[in-house]
């Protein structure tokens, strides 16, 4: 388990989204909800593409992390570890609007499938392991509320 002592090392300070992956109860939901924040002053305005790009690169830079962090330490899938929780509530807002009710709408979904995992997003959570592994059912969780929220729009 990380233990907040640990925040100074680079690696734990990203992993956990500046810290927020401390913060209790539901560790997940403050790092989602510190990636929604984030979406909301930096990453709105911007076209769905750099989005994208943006998200790819955080994407893999946790993943590698991530990797990294697992195996010197001998952790697992540490709650504390949000930047998961971060990309994933970034793919699912990608599609959204800068409106208050969309960006909650898109929160509440990607929470929904991150917590409940229904269907792949749950057998990528049992089957992938390793700094994948985390960052993988929440990035499913995440394409799945994009989706969602693109169809919402359409009408």
């Amino acid at each position: 388990m990380l233990s907040p002592s640990q925040i100074f090392q680079p690696s734990v300070f990203w992993l956990t989204a500046f810290g927020l992956g401390f913060l209790r109860p539901a560790p997940g939901t403050w790092g989602s909800l510190g990636g929604l924040v984030f979406w909301w002053f930096f990453l709105a305005q911007l076209s769905v593409l750099t989005q994208l790009l943006i998200i790819v690169g955080y994407f893999l830079l946790s993943w590698w992390l991530c990797s990294r962090l697992i195996n010197r330490l001998g952790l697992q899938d540490e709650p504390q570890i949000v930047a998961d929780e971060v990309a994933g509530v970034w793919l699912a807002l990608i599609f959204a609007p800068q409106v208050w009710w969309v960006a909650l709408l898109a929160f509440g979904l990607f929470r929904y499938f991150d917590i409940a995992k229904p269907g792949v997003v749950g057998w990528l959570d049992t089957n992938v392991h390793s700094g994948l592994g985390v960052m993988a059912d929440d990035m499913m969780a995440g394409l799945i509320s994009a989706g969602i929220i693109w169809l919402v729009l359409q009408v």
